[in-house]
């Protein structure tokens, strides 16, 4: 240890210059580095001052003495020039693909922000106090109370119980035309066009954004509200509300849509509005009058008529129709019905363990999303998925053998698998859809699409050799093997969800709730179910492939016909 340091000792005695320029660099980074910090804080103003001036730290440049001014300006600029050089921050780009209305605002000239394009939305995440007014896109409101059976704000919901934050809670809820986005538990995101909750404490708002530790969403039954400052009233976007069809008006139009008023000039945007505004899911045109509510069983639109029965113009807009006194124009509005929105685990523990079965790719998570909208209990799994715990499947994490969950999902296909269940619905869906859907999933994740690579790649000829056998020796197994089989097919799911999902829930021995049904009609789709099959410029079914497909399909319809089930939809029929 002696030798090392006497080298050094004597390099420095032989050397006295670069010793002391070591100790001039080294105090000159130390100097540069106090002057950053107080640069970084905001200080180079000119406004800087002591604790009356908003709490500002006293810039150490700015002099008392108003003779020094002129060369303190000088020094500060000299210094900033250096710190710049040497202490250059990285360059922030803005957020690079933004909602339409904050495009809209940026077009029409608004002011957006304070510093910056993001600066006004930046301060908005930050949870601040109502109190606060934001110039930019979001003003917070404070925290309200929020009861799952009657809901604080009563759009649409989101969850991410692993990346929330709130620049996705507001930008989703923009996207769609609310005017409120609230936070709750972290991970939960609401959306509605007015706030019906009480105003509560700040700090009952306490708990972090799952993909944002530094800001606040929510709490237990507590929401973060922001109000979204859109940048005119037709991004409210009540144009896209969903047409409903034509429909014979319903026996006791008080008792069926509880909502009625008058309006001069009517048109669908005005009916819309209202119906809107009273948080109803059916705006109902009948001539000069609105009627808003939700489908019942008094009025169910399962029964449309010829659209020529509702012709009658509109006295604004002569492209529209109105309705009359006999056939409604009915549209589906953005009020979420929240009727079937409250899920939970069973009360008390189950016995009997319920599979909900399919080959990968034939609708295994959508038909998850509607049961447990239809039934109020979580659905299970045989395997644990990150993503879908993370989406609001909670029953995910549980163990399929809890007895918590109304159904178990499940891939398996051997003996021994089936056989640890007691009963079974099982899902088929047609062999050229399902492979095509699963290999999406595979190189896509849930709700996305394989790359135009992996089509044309090697990928895609090995999975179909590997899975399309697996598709029908999973149905074959099932039939063999489970105990209890209810076969549903997916197409006849999609073409008639209403019928065939309460014969579901009759299978699984629950009480059907027709209005329940109802309200999961109106937001089947969720948001976890795949948009379409992305359409590709080719057909990647080679004939090779089609002939063994083929096959399998036949080979599905004899052993269903021989169990005294109806075959396969014409649909799967060999191309």
């Amino acid at each position: 240890m002696a030798r090392p340091l006497l080298k050094i000792q004597r390099y420095f005695r032989r050397k006295p210059v670069r010793f002391f320029s070591l100790i001039l660099l080294y105090l000159t980074a130390g100097s540069l580095v106090f002057l950053h910090s107080g640069f970084v804080g905001g200080n180079f103003s000119g406004s800087g001052s002591g604790a009356g001036g908003g709490g500002r730290r006293r810039d150490p440049l700015v002099a008392t003495d108003p003779g020094a001014g002129k060369a303190a300006s000088t020094a500060r600029q000299e210094v900033a020039g250096a710190m710049s050089r040497v202490f250059r921050e990285p360059r922030r780009h803005g957020r690079r693909y933004g909602p339409a209305w904050m495009k809209r605002a940026r077009q029409d000239g608004q002011k957006v922000g304070g510093r910056g394009g993001d600066a006004g939305w930046n301060r908005a995440l930050k949870g601040r106090n109502g109190k606060d007014a934001d110039d930019g896109r979001a003003k917070y409101v404070g925290c309200y109370v929020d009861d799952i059976q009657k809901r604080a704000l009563r759009g649409v919901s989101f969850f991410d119980y692993k990346k929330m934050t709130v620049f996705r809670c507001q930008d989703n809820c923009a996207e769609r035309g609310y005017l409120y986005a609230g936070l709750e538990f972290g991970a939960e995101c609401y959306c509605g066009h007015k706030v019906q909750g009480a105003n509560v404490t700040e700090s009952e708002c306490n708990m972090e954004c799952k993909g944002e530790r530094s800001s606040a969403c929510g709490g237990a039954n507590r929401l973060s509200i922001y109000r979204l400052e859109l940048s005119h009233e037709s991004a409210r976007r009540y144009g896209s509300a969903i047409f409903k069809g034509c429909f014979l008006k319903p026996d006791n139009v008080s008792l069926a849509l509880p909502v009625t008023a008058v309006i001069q000039n009517m048109s669908v945007d005005k009916c819309v509005d209202m119906c809107t505004e009273k948080e109803q899911s059916l705006a109902v045109l009948a001539g000069d009058r609105c009627h808003c509510g939700f489908p019942t069983s008094h009025f169910s639109l399962h029964e449309p008529e010829e659209e020529n029965m509702c012709l009658h113009r509109c006295h604004v807009e002569e492209l529209e129709s109105c309705g009359n006194d006999q056939y409604f124009v009915v549209y589906q509005t953005q009020v979420q019905d929240n009727r079937c929105m409250d899920r939970r685990f069973l009360p008390s523990r189950s016995k009997l363990l319920q599979a909900l079965a399919s080959f990968p790719g034939a609708g295994n998570t959508w038909a998850r999303h509607l049961i447990e909208l239809a039934t109020g209990f979580y659905s299970g799994s045989y395997y644990f998925d990150g993503s879908l715990y993370n989406k609001g499947f909670k029953g995910e994490r549980d163990h399929w053998r809890s007895g918590r969950t109304i159904c178990i999902k499940t891939h398996e296909s051997g003996k021994k698998e089936i056989e640890a269940f007691d009963s079974g619905i099982l899902m088929i869906r047609n062999p050229y859809k399902a492979l095509m859907a699963e290999f999406n999933r595979k190189y896509g994740g849930h709700i996305g699409f394989a790359s135009q690579a992996h089509w044309k790649g090697k990928e895609w000829p090995e999975f179909v050799k590997n899975y399309a056998p697996w598709w029908a020796s999973h149905t074959l197994d099932w039939l063999r093997y489970g105990r209890h089989v209810h076969v549903v097919h997916f197409e006849d799911l999609k073409r008639d969800l209403f019928s065939q999902l309460k014969a579901m829930v009759l299978f699984l021995g629950l009480v059907v709730s027709e209005d329940r049904l109802l309200c999961v009609e109106g937001q089947k789709d969720g948001n976890f179910k795949r948009s379409g099959l992305r359409k590709l410029e080719y057909d990647p079914y080679t004939p090779e492939m089609c002939a063994d497909i083929n096959k399998l399909i036949r080979t599905v319809d004899v052993a269903l016909r021989a169990k005294n089930m109806s075959g396969v939809p014409m649909e799967y029929m060999p191309r």
